[in-house]
């Protein structure tokens, strides 16, 4: 059970998009819930703020969470000329999240990036993007995996998890039926591999500074999961949506627990 502090861990999120309302207030919700569920506070960071108000805000949580969005990194912060399959970028959703991160790192907050939130986080720390997935796959790949499936498909393909990563030793050992272990030669510690669905055509491409894989999708390579590698700072990030199946799933529940946890104990 979750330990709590005289008050409830506050969670940073930012709304998820700032020219769809309808969209960012249904997708907020989901991760409200899941914050919720988790034993959190969730606290919503509007974009439509000027940065003292945003830095003011950010002081008052425990943790940041970046969620999904329908945007896509504009490519000129990574160095990249433009894909015409890239969509239009946000730059409020961006500068928010920037900030987030600012007091974030700064402060030892832990962070969680789910799916545009992976990918804002990449590149934050200066790491780049695939701009579309089929683009950059051998033709023999590219049909092995539909990473752009959508919501109504609850397990869109499996990824493989690093046993002995922090995202590995959140799922361990909780018995979901769904996991399986897949083993490794020369003995080594058998990794995680989880169904999850999928939602997204970019991914991270070069890891950014104090980050590393530790998921992929073993049928095509693309980056899943990536992690901090400061031992003192939870830095987590997946490329699908645990927020979605949170009622579900046990390891998605996880997931928000452990995050939620890390802020308690850091608002403690």
């Amino acid at each position: 059970m979750l330990s709590r502090p005289n008050r409830l861990p506050r969670i940073a999120i930012p709304m998820p998009h700032s020219c769809d309302a309808r969209y960012a207030e249904r997708a907020i919700a989901q991760y409200e819930s899941a914050v919720a569920l988790a034993g959190g506070e969730p606290v919503r960071i509007a974009l439509y703020q000027g940065p003292s108000e945003i830095k003011k805000a950010a002081e008052n949580c425990d943790g940041v969470l970046l969620p999904g969005s329908k945007a896509d990194v504009d490519p000129a912060r990574f160095r990249a000329a433009r894909s015409p399959k890239t969509a239009a970028a946000d730059p409020r959703r961006d500068a928010v999240d920037n900030l987030l991160l600012d007091d974030g790192y700064r402060l030892r907050k832990p962070v969680l990036g789910i799916c545009y939130g992976l990918q804002s986080l990449n590149v934050y720390r200066q790491g780049s993007l695939i701009q579309h997935i089929p683009d950059s796959l051998p033709k023999g790949t590219r049909a092995k995996v539909d990473h752009e499936a959508g919501s109504k498909v609850p397990a869109a393909h499996s990824v493989e998890i690093e046993s002995e990563s922090l995202l590995g030793q959140i799922l361990s050992g909780k018995g979901d039926p769904q996991r399986s272990r897949h083993a490794q030669p020369g003995g080594q510690a058998s990794n995680i591999i989880l169904p999850v669905n999928s939602s997204h055509h970019q991914s991270a491409d070069s890891v950014g500074t104090g980050l590393r894989i530790v998921a992929r999708c073993p049928l095509d390579g693309i980056i899943e999961a990536l992690e901090g590698t400061a031992a003192d700072h939870f830095v987590l990030a997946v490329q699908w949506h645990p927020e979605r199946s949170v009622d579900q799933d046990e390891a998605s529940r996880q997931i928000f627990c452990a995050f939620v946890q890390a802020a308690a104990n850091r608002a403690r």
